[in-house]
């Protein structure tokens, strides 16, 4: 609305967007003569400008990359049309172009490096029904070549809380150790997350995290309906709170899959909220030690969950002694409860790193080799 009315008091705003069961607004910036609207809609990012135009707001979609994360940010919003736009995609490393409002022509500026050729691979979206109906969707990318035989080594990758929105991102280690061994890599935007904005965050917290993990052990399901894997050739990765997601995949479904990537992993839900800053996420997952909450925590808490007489997946945790968010001794506590059980498990601890589990490059390197070999070992 025009801003000398608004300080007079009115208050009659014209709608410029509306969120969706599928739509969300990632992002605004304004230029001379436009504003331009990021909308994450279906967890793709497509970038929306309005110009004014004989008193009313004129729309044009601009014509972006498809499966691309877009960043929009102006040169000038006073005395310039121009703008920055930032496109990053699976195949395609991180690359900034100069556009301008009211076309579709941009010019590349820079780019990040690229460390794979894609040129092999291509990038599909499906949708898995979860356990209640839900429509879930996700990412798998893999080679042009490769046949729906239930054969094809697959990593399925989630998180699930937060309201982090898990977007497409380009990876030079997921495409050399991954993707050019023959594997296939999917991304499942499980709820918990941000993708569809505040309400797919809602819809998985505290009594109703359960159907975070529904939504991932469907993806999982329908990739084996799809036959681009099968559970002989399928594995699992998180870390964090997706450490978390896998350990009660791992406990809840250890059918469906032949591996398990668990890096920096929440698994005592009993506890966590005693440890490092376990207290402040009692608002995600609720509070252990009120018994009532207590109930539905330990349906899924993975700590609780395993047992001797069940037969799992090989695991690989790692964990860092630096960790001081999540606590190594989650993971600590879960590989020696499942050696103890007899199940055939692997540790790796980093005596540096943080949270992130390794302090430079050479860490990351070796942490990165130790799981994709775990994983194509397991896999192939």
């Amino acid at each position: 609305m025009d801003f000398r009315k608004f300080l007079a008091g009115e208050r009659q705003f014209e709608v410029l967007f509306t969120p969706t069961p599928t739509t969300s607004l990632d992002g605004v910036a304004a230029t001379k003569a436009s504003l331009l609207l990021n909308v994450l809609d279906n967890v793709k990012n497509r970038l929306v400008e309005y110009t004014r135009a004989d008193g009313k707001w004129i729309q044009r979609t601009v014509n972006a990359p498809a499966f691309g994360t877009l960043e929009v940010h102006s040169v000038d919003a006073i005395a310039s049309d121009d703008y920055f736009l930032t496109v990053t995609d699976f195949l395609n490393p991180t690359t900034m172009y100069l556009a301008h409002s009211g076309s579709d022509e941009r010019s590349a500026l820079k780019s990040l490096p690229g460390f794979f050729d894609a040129r092999p691979y291509t990038v599909k979206q499906f949708q898995a029904t979860s356990r209640d109906g839900t429509q879930v969707p996700y990412f798998v990318v893999m080679n042009k070549e490769a046949k729906l035989n239930g054969k094809n080594p697959t990593v399925l990758y989630g998180y699930g809380g937060f309201e982090v929105s898990m977007k497409p991102f380009y990876s030079g280690t997921t495409g050399e150790a991954w993707l050019k061994q023959g594997g296939v890599y999917v991304l499942a935007n499980i709820r918990g997350g941000g993708e569809f904005g505040p309400r797919w965050h809602q819809a998985a917290l505290k009594e109703n995290r359960q159907k975070a993990f529904d939504d991932f052990i469907a993806v999982a399901q329908d990739l084996i309906k799809r036959k681009v894997s099968s559970p002989r050739h399928l594995g699992i990765m998180g870390g964090s709170n997706g450490g978390l997601l896998v350990g009660a995949a791992l406990t809840q479904r250890p059918d469906l899959f032949n591996a398990v990537v668990c890096q920096v992993p929440l698994l005592d839900m009993q506890r966590y909220s005693k440890l490092l800053a376990g207290a402040s996420w009692m608002g995600e997952y609720g509070n252990p030690d009120d018994p009532k909450q207590w109930a539905y925590i330990s349906k899924y808490s993975p700590y609780q969950n395993v047992f001797q007489d069940k037969h799992y997946p090989r695991v690989l945790f790692t964990t860092s002694t630096r960790d001081d968010r999540v606590h190594p001794g989650h993971a600590r506590k879960m590989v020696a409860k499942m050696q103890a059980q007899g199940h055939d498990v692997l540790y790796w601890e980093n005596t540096e790193g943080g949270h992130a589990g390794a302090a430079n490059n050479d860490q990351q390197a070796q942490m990165w080799a130790l799981t994709y070999t775990f994983l194509l070992q397991q896999l192939k």
